[in-house]
């Protein structure tokens, strides 16, 4: 059975992290290793399998990941974290800041990359969490529920965009039909989950737990807006602004994830640090926390990447979606089933959709299916059971500092339950039009 090593460097995986508490990133590295070797790869190959699927991994998200840190880090000292807080639970309510962070997150998601939003947006929930004494799964769940319909139902992300690219689908039918599959899935999340989220209630991570510091000035609302959501503002005009005048490489550039982040981080550094009073060494300090405490994050995130690489060099993932392309099922079904059942063995719900659009490609002609429907039916499953070989599922464990059994219980159960609504949704969708 081709994909044989796959299941079992998953098994091998589950048992060094949780059994035998191996530290992730060498549990990764040796379960990469047995994979590879598995899979036919010489020793030498699979290492530089490793190699390319850290550099491929880091290469965007380390800036990402950095940038953003430091956004939050200075978003969070400067009290800006706090005034937001304080003006989204006097608008929306004690009772009502779910639906407000479930609007946040769905239209901070749409024009940005998952990791940005959630790197953004998590200091903001955490501060939320813990100004109101709310449990903090109950106010960030239901927000990264709407991040993760963004990120796998909704152009302008990479892999919604791609597929749509592989199917011939209309961006726009795809972005009206991604809407309308995702609201039900988001809300279902929510009220599935209300018990889960009351239950796990683990302790802040005070990195962004900053109490009101009346040595400096809080900038006006406005200003705390503009910099908390300034990768938004560049990354979401950009695409708007091309999309009305036509391409323009002032707009690419502005609308570069990197470059947004870059450029919010200095303004960050301006209107929340300097421009209070504070000395450049002070707002630097901050700065080199914010890096420091995400290292362990990367190098997580970095062996889920390598894992990726070696499952994409030994040809399993591929393998894995023809086996299930020979089943007889309707094209909507199998093109989530396929993308779901690649996302669980390799981790990246990029890969699994691409994978499973370049399975489904083929098929296209002989089916009367609206191709924007398999787009999405293929985004859902990607997003399918996300556990430990993925990054986000590392990102949402160390963010919220939960366990893994908790992260199981209430991360990897959120994205299944939007995955799996979502492909109800699409079936519903292709019933009416």
């Amino acid at each position: 059975m081709e994909f044989l090593p796959a299941i079992i460097g998953i098994v091998v995986l589950v048992l060094l992290v949780t059994w035998l508490k191996l530290d992730a990133f060498i549990s990764f590295m040796l379960v990469c290793l047995l994979v590879g070797v598995m899979g036919g790869l010489s020793i030498a190959d699979t290492v530089d399998a490793i190699e390319r699927g850290i550099g491929n991994t880091l290469g965007g998200l380390v800036i990402i990941l950095g940038f953003g840190a430091m956004l939050g880090k200075l978003v969070a000292e400067s009290g800006a974290a706090n005034k937001i807080t304080n003006s989204l639970v006097s608008k929306f309510g004690r009772e009502r800041i779910q639906i407000a962070l479930i609007i946040t997150g769905f239209i901070v998601g749409i024009p940005m990359f998952y990791t940005v939003g959630f790197v953004i947006l998590v200091p903001l929930v955490i501060a939320i969490a813990y100004n109101t004494k709310l449990p903090l799964l109950y106010v960030g769940l239901p927000m990264l529920a709407s991040l993760s319909v963004t990120h796998g139902f909704l152009p302008p992300h990479p892999a919604p965009t791609a597929i749509a690219d592989v199917y011939r689908a209309d961006l726009g039918l795809t972005l009206i039909y991604g809407i309308l599959a995702g609201i039900p899935a988001i809300l279902t999340a929510k009220f599935a989950l209300k018990k889960t989220m009351m239950r796990i209630q683990p302790e802040l991570n005070r990195e962004y737990i900053v109490e009101e510091n009346h040595d400096y000035p809080v900038p006006s609302l406005g200003i705390c807006l503009l910099i908390a959501l300034m990768p938004v503002v560049f990354i979401g005009g950009a695409s708007l602004l091309q999309a009305l005048i036509g391409e323009s490489r002032v707009l690419t550039a502005l609308g570069n994830p990197s470059l947004a982040m870059l450029l919010s981080v200095l303004a960050g550094i301006y209107f929340l640090g300097i421009r209070t009073g504070r000395k450049m060494k002070e707002v630097m300090s901050y700065l080199s926390s914010a890096i420091a405490s995400i290292a362990v994050v990367l190098l997580i995130i970095a062996g889920a990447g390598a894992f990726k690489e070696v499952m994409v060099s030994t040809n399993i993932s591929e393998a894995l979606g023809q086996a299930l392309g020979n089943l007889g099922m309707s094209p909507i079904v199998l093109a989530w089933l396929i993308a779901a059942i690649i996302r669980v063995s390799v981790g990246s719900a990029t890969v699994a959709a691409l994978t499973a659009a370049s399975i489904m490609a083929p098929m296209i002609g002989n089916t009367t299916v609206a191709p924007e429907l398999l787009v999405l039916a293929t985004g859902a499953g990607s997003i399918f059971f996300s556990h430990i070989n993925d990054g986000g599922f590392w990102l949402f464990k160390e963010y919220f500092n939960v366990s893994i059994k908790e992260t199981l219980l209430s991360w990897t159960l959120m994205e299944t339950i939007v995955s799996v609504v979502g492909l109800l949704a699409v079936l519903l969708i292709n019933f009416i039009v």
